[in-house]
C-alpha cells in the first residue's frame, strides 16, 4: 500500500513558526523602542560628522 503524505500540515507549522518569529520581533521593538531609537540616532549622527 502506498503511504499518504500530508503536506498541509507541513505548511501549517511552517506559517506558525514564522507567525512566532514575528510576533516575537514586534514585542521586543516596543519593548525596547527607546533604545533602539537612541542607538540609530547615535549611529546615524556619527555617521554625519564622519564627512
Amino acid at each position: 500500500m502506498l503511504k499518504r503524505v500530508n503536506f498541509r500540515s507541513k505548511k501549517g507549522m511552517e506559517l506558525v513558526q514564522v507567525a512566532i518569529l514575528v510576533a516575537l520581533a514586534v514585542a521586543l521593538g516596543l519593548i525596547f523602542k527607546s533604545e533602539i531609537t537612541e542607538f540609530v540616532n547615535t549611529t546615524f549622527d556619527g555617521l554625519s560628522n564622519f564627512n
